[in-house]
């Protein structure tokens, strides 16, 4: 078949401007390539040539009020793994595990972090001693995803003396990834766990930094150094408190290992704490790279609640430690006065209704002025001042003074204190029924016992109030502008008469075993019964000295510790460490 010329011609044209089109669309594909896209797939191919790694951020250091450390950062070592799949991590782990000790726990673990952040190396140990990293660099050649490097890593020089207020760090979990608080954290990162290393993470925390190795096609490492300008890590600054470290080692050295319970010790004129202690203590160290589990297990099944605050979170009646509440309420509403005695004298106990309630001497204290008998401690006095006050007038005067309130300490999980809410014959009426209570419950709230669990922090608080102008002081750990609450309205005369009482407990009543040479003491002890173990009574003393210009307010208070007189000792011996009046001398508790 032949064609005309002019057709061949005009085929050729078509054929000619088809390549000249096919030509444009190709130089403009590269143009649009090579130059409009250059960045974007640049940045493609360094992505998948490179891998980042994530450089952790030094923690903010903590210091006490004289700037020594708490809480610091020492040179450590982390071992990850780039991996290109779940498969391959598990079976680089598997051969690895034949090095070093790895515990299927512990591989199906870098497993679920792999998989929840791929882009990311796979964290293995988070705190690999030295001789680990000897062993691990010798074998390198062997596991070519494997990354060794330099991370700081979290040090508490006190250990067991800090636990109680610092807390300790450890990984962000599953869990916590999901939390609004935890938002652009990643699997892998160390956060604070507890204390002020939880309730200031973000003060704490720092800026992660990034350096780049080099992969290959099968996302092995060929080059680490180098490869892309790395991002340093920001540490974060530094955090102030206001604890006296002395102070604090101290009263954890008195507390020794015997004796469960707790200490706070507070300026009543600024809230700062001085020193906060919950016994038995943890070493917070041992959470640094993950805490063994038969460490882990054997913290939580302690029957003595080492991770519990007993300071902050635990709830106890206060005893005759409230008995300052009883006076002062009744004081504010001209019901009685310092000098006034109570109708019936105590002969031992007091006859209400059919219930006969017994003072806690038995041979009885005769009568007794307010002033005499808080020097005394005098059961049936309060008794009937109790009577006296009323039962509604004296719940809403304990609500006033904050028996239902957290104190707003900067710790985390603060316990709430457990009193009767302000309609307290409706409280009364849903806890027993309307027949099922009488107005013997004034007799045992008088007295700090009953529908009344106070936090150590709390009854540290209402003191800092009598020590002081009648306003109390939010407890501050972290130094931060001082927040006061007017809680009594007694007048100058009043509260001056309150504090001679406190110091008479100890110069004639009491607590006389816990004076201070030279120093005016005042405080009150209380002997607070047990529900859980009715044999063994809880011990406490809150007080503050000197007397005259209080400079510290110290409260204890020891689980089944017995009379209140043991802690008044426990209380003094820290007074008197602060204060140094006299060289202090460690003291046999038990005795």
């Amino acid at each position: 078949m032949s064609f005309h010329p002019n057709e061949i011609a005009r085929r050729a044209r078509i054929a000619s401007w088809a390549l000249v089109g096919i030509f444009a669309l190709l130089l403009s594909a590269f143009f649009k390539t090579q130059v409009v896209n250059y960045a974007k797939y640049s940045q493609q191919s360094e992505t998948n040539r490179l891998r980042e790694v994530p450089l952790p951020a030094p923690r903010g250091i903590i210091y006490d009020r004289n700037n020594q450390v708490i809480a610091e950062n020492v040179p450590g070592y982390t071992v990850s793994i780039l991996a290109s799949s779940a498969d391959s991590l598990r079976a680089a782990l598997t051969r690895l595990s034949a090095i070093i000790p790895l515990p299927n726990e512990q591989i199906d673990l870098a497993v679920r972090r792999y998989q929840r952040a791929r882009n990311r190396p796979t964290a293995i140990l988070s705190d690999a001693s030295f001789d680990v990293v000897s062993v691990l660099e010798e074998r390198r050649i062997d596991f070519p995803g494997l990354i060794i490097q330099s991370a700081p890593k979290r040090y508490y020089p006190d250990g067991a003396a800090v636990a109680s207020f610092v807390g300790y760090v450890g990984e962000v979990t599953e869990s916590e990834l999901t939390m609004p608080r935890y938002q652009g954290y990643k699997t892998g990162q160390q956060v604070g766990k507890n204390g002020l290393e939880r309730e200031y993470e973000s003060r704490l925390r720092g800026r992660e930094g990034v350096r780049y190795v080099e992969v290959d096609a099968l996302g092995r490492v060929v080059r680490e150094a180098g490869a892309r300008d790395e991002v340093p890590a920001q540490a974060a600054n530094p955090l102030y408190t206001n604890i006296d470290l002395p102070l604090q080692r101290f009263t954890a050295q008195i507390f020794g290992d015997s004796l469960q319970g707790g200490a706070i010790a507070i300026d009543p004129k600024t809230g700062g704490v001085l020193a906060l202690y919950s016994a038995p203590s943890y070493n917070p160290n041992s959470f640094i790279g993950g805490i063994p589990p038969e460490l882990w297990k054997s913290l939580n099944s302690d029957t003595r609640r080492p991770l519990f605050n007993k300071v902050t979170q635990g709830r106890y009646p206060p005893g005759s430690t409230w008995k300052l509440a009883t006076a002062a309420i009744a004081l504010e509403r001209g019901l009685v006065t310092l000098d006034e005695h109570m109708p019936t004298p105590c002969t031992g106990g007091y006859q209400f209704g059919n219930r006969y309630f017994h003072c806690w001497d038995p041979k009885g204290h005769g009568s007794l002025t307010l002033a005499g008998a808080i020097e005394k401690s005098c059961d049936v006095y309060f008794y009937q001042l109790g009577l006296k006050i009323g039962l509604s007038t004296l719940v809403g005067g304990g609500i006033r003074l904050g028996a239902r309130d957290k104190t707003g300490i900067d710790l985390p999980d603060e316990s709430r204190p457990t009193f009767p809410y302000a309609d307290a014959v409706n409280y009364y009426n849903r806890k027993y029924g309307p027949r099922g209570w009488s107005q013997a419950v004034l007799l045992n709230l008088s007295i700090g016992q009953g529908e009344n669990s106070q936090t150590v922090v709390n009854m540290a608080r209402f003191y800092t109030a009598l020590a002081t102008d009648g306003s109390a002081a939010k407890p501050e750990i972290v130094k931060d502008k001082p927040e006061r609450a007017q809680i009594l309205q007694l007048t100058t005369e009043q509260l001056a008469g309150l504090r001679a009482a406190l110091a008479g407990v100890i110069t004639h009543g009491t607590a006389g075993s816990a004076a201070i040479q030279g120093v005016v003491l005042a405080g009150k002890t209380g002997t607070a019964q047990n529900a859980q173990d009715p044999l063994h009574n809880h011990a406490w003393f809150v007080g503050f000295a000197p007397a005259g210009d209080p400079k510290i307010v110290v409260a204890v208070m020891l689980e089944f510790g017995g009379h209140g007189t043991r802690a008044a000792r426990i209380a003094s011996k820290i007074i008197e460490s602060y204060l140094k009046v006299v060289p202090t001398t460690f003291i046999n508790t038990e005795g």
